[in-house]
């Protein structure tokens, strides 16, 4: 496997990062990323992650000022992925933790960056991709309008705590991000490890119509968007993190069934709109409304900017994931 080159020189010590509410799939997978090439990984979360790795780690409940503000000072950048997951039925409770936990996170980063003395100079925020809301057909991409309903509600709420947040000396990007597909190192492996087995098991078919649409990114891409957030001066403001190729349900539930470990099943046994809602708030206790709906969303400006996806297209990603092959990146 060829890896790219530490983007520090052999004799300079490793740029640290500090990832807040790094403990979970996409922080873990970071953090790997990072300090393979050549960064310090410091991650400020709730509970440490349960894969050991290449990091330091500083208790955090994501919303109170405390000694971890220390970890913030001298650090060559931040990444912010805090907030509670919406993989849940969305009952009161859990809608206001959703919003809570990512504007209350986001304002308490940005008031520990203001009581250091040297806060980092760029701040990488995560966002989502849902605030442009699902519309059927439509493509979006960052110029088009925000949907209507509690994820892009949420997605407004969180980017203008960020707005808020971020200091004028810091060069801030966001990053309103997609599906993203990626391998499970026991930090959990996104939402890919929980359709796998319905696909080998013949009922990976699709869900609801099949036309919704699913914007995805590999995990690989992922990271290094968030190292070129971190690292190039040019990248500020707004980005959807997405592959340039969006498919359907129908599609991408089809591209699941070939790349799953064998035995490859031909068909998938399709799941009714209502299967699904009695079976995601009964057994899986999620949203159904997560597999039903979705979007097409691309990047206008990625592209304008040449940035070019290792894995542009979903079955070559899907059999990186399951594979466990990497690409060479640079």
């Amino acid at each position: 496997m060829v890896m790219a080159p530490p983007l520090t020189a052999p004799d300079s010590p490793p740029r640290r990062v500090v990832i807040a509410g790094g403990s979970g799939f996409l922080g873990v997978s970071l953090a790997f990323a990072l300090a393979e090439r050549g960064w310090s990984v410091t991650l400020l979360s709730r509970n440490r992650p349960v894969v050991h790795g290449p990091w330091d780690f500083a208790a955090w409940d994501g919303r109170s000022p405390g000694d971890w503000h220390a970890t913030l000072d001298g650090a060559a950048g931040l990444v912010n992925l805090a907030g509670r997951t919406v993989d849940c039925v969305k009952t009161p409770d859990h809608c206001d933790e959703i919003l809570r936990s990512r504007v209350e996170s986001t304002a308490a980063l940005g008031a520990a960056c203001r009581a250091v003395a040297a806060p980092p100079p760029v701040w990488v925020q995560m966002a989502t991709a849902h605030i442009y809301g699902d519309p059927p057909r439509a493509v979006c991409d960052e110029d088009s309008p925000f949907g209507y309903g509690l994820a892009p509600t949420v997605g407004r709420a969180w980017e203008a705590a960020f707005a808020e947040a971020v200091l004028p000396t810091q060069r801030g990007v966001v990053l309103r991000t997609s599906f993203v597909v990626g391998r499970d190192r026991g930090a959990g492996g996104g939402a890919v490890s929980r359709l796998l087995p319905l696909a080998r098991l013949g009922l990976g078919g699709r869900v609801g119509s099949g036309e919704q649409g699913m914007s995805w990114i590999h995990e690989d891409d992922m990271n290094r968007l968030f190292e070129r957030g971190l690292t190039d001066a040019s990248m500020r403001g707004a980005y959807i993190a997405t592959a340039p190729n969006p498919v359907s349900n129908a599609e991408f539930m089809r591209c699941l069934r070939r790349a799953a470990p064998t035995p490859k099943l031909p068909f998938g046994l399709p799941a009714a709109e209502w299967m699904v809602r009695l079976g995601a708030a009964v057994f899986l206790r999620t949203d159904p409304e997560l597999a039903l709906y979705g979007r097409y969303v691309v990047s206008k400006r990625l592209a304008a900017e040449g940035f070019d996806f290792v894995y542009p297209r979903l079955p070559e990603a899907l059999a990186a994931v399951v594979t466990g092959r990497r690409e060479p990146t640079s």
